[in-house]
């Protein structure tokens, strides 16, 4: 999984697998020092929400839960979810 999170603390992002379900969330504050001048507000548009977002994906039968690993860099979070090993192809040789 990736998601886009530019302007969020990476520590205020909440990772979460519970039976069966992956789930992303966190809040995007609005900084109030950008666009303001005199206490007047001068923003005409802005391209990013603010607030609170949350995200649930099912995971596989195969995912293991117990292998999920979260990096986040330039604002782009990657979200890794290993394989369970019974669920991995082995070879098998012939005798």
């Amino acid at each position: 999984m990736i998601a886009f999170a530019p302007g969020i603390d990476p520590k205020e992002i909440e990772i979460t697998v519970d039976r069966g379900l992956l789930s992303l969330s966190g809040e995007r504050r609005s900084d109030p020092s950008q666009g303001q001048q005199g206490g007047q507000t001068n923003t005409y548009a802005q391209e990013r929400f603010t607030g609170r977002f949350r995200r649930v994906i099912s995971l596989p039968e195969d995912a293991d839960p117990g292998k999920v690993e979260a990096k986040f860099r330039d604002g782009v979070l990657h979200v890794t979810v290993a394989k369970k090993e019974s669920s991995k192809p082995r070879q098998i040789s012939v005798s």
